[in-house]
This record gives C-alpha cells, structure tokens and sequence, in this order.
C-alpha cells in the first residue's frame, strides 16, 4: 500500500510540473521574441495606443517580437492607408511606417 501511495504522489508530481511547464511556455510566449499575433490583454493595449496614435481606424494585424519592437500593430485608416505602428514593452510608440499609394513605405520614429 505504502509502495501505491509513492507511486500515486511521484505521478501526480510529474502531471503538475508538466502542467504547470505548459502553462509557462503558454504565458510567456509573446515575451521569448517569436513572432506571432498579440493576444489578450496585451492585444487590447497595444491596439488602443496604437489607435490614439493614428487617430482612428481599424486594427487589421498584429505581432509580437517584431524586429523592430517588442508589438507592432497595423491600423487601416479611413482613407485605406496602413500605418504599422511600433510599440515598446510598455505599450509606447516608438516609430510608425506609412504605406504610400505607390506600395513604399514612409518610417517616422518618435
């Protein structure tokens, strides 16, 4: 009985460090640098900084690790240009790029 019980602990043992391992990479995925889409809260700040910034539009695509920044956000104006605008760690603009009608793109960095 003794032996079962040891058997039970050191498994469930091993189902919580496998768990809790998942959860981790999980959580701290948009901070390792990979690319890839900002999601929850994150999601929601970075696209309201990056709205107050260009006064408007429409969030069209996200990333994280972006080699320029930590986030950057692409906004779809009113009048159809992409602004792809930067954000630090903490949400602040750091830079924004403008797609010209002409398919270049204008870079301003605050």
């Amino acid at each position: 009985m003794q032996r079962r019980m040891k058997v039970v602990i050191a498994g469930g043992a091993a189902a919580a460090a496998i768990v809790g391992g998942a959860s981790w990479a999980v959580a701290g995925g948009a901070d390792d640098g990979a690319d890839g889409p900002i999601t929850g809260e994150s999601l929601d700040r970075a696209s309201a900084a990056a709205l107050e910034h260009t006064g408007g539009g429409k969030v069209t695509d996200t990333e994280t690790g972006d080699e320029e920044s930590s986030y950057e956000v692409e906004v779809t104006l009113d009048d159809g240009t992409e602004v792809d605008v930067q954000l630090d760690e903490a949400f602040n603009v750091v830079g924004d790029e403008t797609d010209d009608d002409d398919g270049t793109e204008d870079e301003a960095d605050d």
